[in-house]
């Protein structure tokens, strides 16, 4: 008996032994697995922010940006002037971004000729036949009213011409000056001006985006500081675009959940542009070199039609593929829960080229799965019908073309005449599977392209205001080096004037695809190593390193994507203020701004006690969270931990 009672001892002793050892062999293997996730977190509340939860190394501030604040106000005495040298009537080319752009530089060269400003014409809105006539151009996106009164101490703004001047422009008696994208102050000065102070009349079309050089002359800071105000202050939405606006962004958070925004950057314009055709297939290759031929007949593009896609990629000049995106945001730490809500009215390749990335978040949303048909419907008012079939079939040959080909067919024997062709669906038809195979021109634009042309002003602002209240931005492509302003770019340039500490990444393509082709091979399973590289470039990006980055690249082509110093101030004590960074050329690229006034320093803290926002050691993790996924944004600790990644890769991997 006492044999037996021994063995069952044993017996359960080697069991539990067993299922110890078990045990701990999980948790060393998911400790140590080359996986990119290596967690979800528990609960997404590890500090709180009034009754809202955030992961800090996900969705939280960066410390190192909190003292900068949003200060566009006038630095000194700065009345609008008495008397106007004439009028100044505009008509803008272009999409969202252009036109938001050129309305920027537009108030500014009112300023600068002391002009009374005619609210400018959007001709994207107003070439498109059918749409509603509830909206007159400017209206059709931006508040006329809040334009007008937002810059009532800065110039004079009418909504069109007085009646006798206004029968003088159709007659075309007044001159008019097809600007170039970034024109210098001294040109308004020396060309326009003149012609201004004797017609009492003239008028600019601005076509590439831009009408005004970004970087002004030192003694010329407050243009810059009246192109923020009109930028993040007078050019607000007209109220159902911000109503709805606000609805998606409530939406996204209804359960007290923080949301990332991501632009994909995929334009068909992009793609041709930078010659970016390889990185798609079949039918999207060849609708890109039709684009990137118009280019070169209309002379925007000196090159070769064909071009090394893959150098090109490599040289940081085409975007980011949805897929890498979402390899970062693994290697950053996004669980597959993240909510992410795709902007952009458009994205080349649709939603097939979002699938790699919907297969790694599941929460991927835009505007057509928060909205329903009606309320997007709602916003485009009244239009008049368009006939649903538009396609013109190719015409027919007769009896004599088709026999005058065979006679021309070659020399004896004839191969078999194909087969009869398979009926054509309605979708084939229509847009570009109509004419690719069929033409070797492409048609111009349809009575709906046009339309659809004028709704993607509508589509991109409400993208645009949910991307710049999202918790988190990441750019797929931004500051491609052409000189035309972009999506992404406007967008991080209003998050940093409106909280300059909110979580936007500003990746560096050329360093990230470097990385990226390391793991080519291996893209789903990469090593620690390359995991801690991927967080210690974007975690840079997100603080003081990044802003300088982007000052250098950024800032010369577009000043409001990147309004720094001169549109914010810092609440900072003097001994705190950091030393200015200055670039090769002298001018200070970070650190050069002023000290808040006091009044906004008491509001400031007035709203910190309102709110009882209480801030927490930002060391103060939960035990159950792995040091090794969780990365500072900035400084000395983000370093330590990386080393840690590192110090744990090789002792794994020694040859990752």
């Amino acid at each position: 008996m006492v044999v037996k009672n021994k063995f069952k001892l044993i017996a359960l002793v080697g069991i539990a032994f067993s299922a110890v050892s078990l045990l701990v062999h999980l948790l060393l293997a998911n400790y140590s697995a080359g996986e990119t996730i290596q967690y979800r977190p528990i609960a997404d509340a590890i500090y709180q922010i009034g009754q809202k939860f955030r992961y800090r190394k996900l969705w939280g501030s960066v410390r190192s940006l909190e003292a900068l604040q949003p200060y566009a106000n006038p630095r000194n005495t700065y009345p609008v002037p008495r008397d106007h040298n004439g009028f100044l009537y505009a008509k803008i080319y272009g999409g969202f971004d252009h036109v938001r752009s050129s309305i920027c530089d537009l108030v500014a060269v009112a300023r600068m000729l002391n002009a009374t400003l005619v609210i400018p014409e959007i001709q994207e809105s107003l070439r498109s036949k059918g749409v509603s006539s509830k909206f007159k151009s400017f209206s059709y996106v931006y508040n006329e009213e809040q334009f007008i009164a937002a810059l009532s101490n800065d110039i004079t703004i009418v909504k069109s011409l007085p009646e006798d001047l206004k029968k003088e422009r159709k007659k075309k008696n007044y001159p008019t000056f097809s600007i170039r994208y970034s024109a210098s102050p001294r040109f308004y000065i020396k060309e326009v001006l003149p012609k201004l102070e004797v017609s009492q009349v003239v008028g600019l079309v601005i076509a590439d985006g831009g009408c005004l050089e970004s970087i002004l002359p030192k003694d010329m800071e407050e243009y810059q500081r009246l192109r923020c105000r009109v930028a993040f202050h007078a050019l607000q939405f007209r109220p159902e675009i911000q109503a709805l606006g606000n609805l998606m962004v409530a939406r996204l958070r209804a359960s007290s959940r923080p949301y990332l925004a991501f632009h994909p950057g995929l334009t068909r314009d992009v793609l041709a542009f930078h010659g970016c055709a390889e990185l798609f297939q079949d039918v999207h290759t060849e609708l890109i070199q039709k684009r990137r031929m118009q280019m070169i007949k209309r002379g925007i593009v000196h090159g070769n039609l064909s071009i090394d896609s893959m150098l090109q990629k490599r040289q940081g000049l085409c975007p980011l593929m949805p897929e890498e995106v979402g390899l970062l945001l693994r290697a950053m730490g996004y669980p597959s829960d993240a909510v992410i809500y795709v902007a952009g009215a458009e994205t080349f390749g649709g939603q097939r080229s979002l699938i790699p990335l919907r297969a790694m978040y599941t929460n991927l949303v835009d505007r057509t799965s928060l909205c329903s048909k009606k309320e997007l419907s709602t916003l485009l008012g009244s239009e008049s019908s368009i006939p649903t079939n538009l396609h013109n079939p190719p015409p027919q040959k007769t009896k004599e073309q088709l026999m005058e080909e065979w006679n021309k067919a070659g020399p004896r024997p004839r191969p078999l005449p194909p087969p009869p062709s398979r009926p054509f669906y309605q979708y084939e038809k229509e847009g570009w599977y109509g004419w690719i195979a069929e033409n070797d021109t492409e048609p111009d634009p349809s009575l709906m392209d046009l339309r659809m042309q004028a709704h993607r002003l509508i589509w991109n602002a409400l993208d645009y205001h949910v991307s710049v209240e999202a918790d988190a931005f990441f750019p797929g492509f931004h500051n491609d080096g052409s000189g035309w302003p972009d999506f992404s770019s406007l967008v991080m340039g209003h998050r940093l004037y409106q909280m300059a500490s909110s979580r936007t990444f500003r990746p560096d393509r050329k360093s990230i695809v470097r990385l990226l082709d390391t793991i080519r091979d291996n893209m789903y399973h990469p090593g620690n190593n390359w995991t801690a590289s991927v967080r210690r470039h974007l975690n840079d990006s997100l603080g003081v390193s990044g802003l300088i980055s982007e000052a250098k690249t950024s800032k010369p082509k577009s000043f409001i994507s990147h309004p720094l110093p001169e549109c914010s101030c810092r609440a900072s004590k003097p001994s705190q203020v950091p030393d200015p960074v200055k670039g090769p050329d002298g001018r200070v690229l970070y650190g050069d701004e002023e000290i808040c006034p006091e009044w906004l320093l008491r509001s400031l803290e007035m709203v910190l006690v309102d709110s009882g926002d209480v801030k927490d050691d930002p060391d103060e993790l939960p035990d159950d969270v792995p040091d090794f996924v969780l990365l500072e944004n900035s400084g000395d600790r983000n370093r330590v931990e990386e080393g840690r990644v590192g110090e744990q890769s090789e002792e794994i991997d020694p040859d990752d």
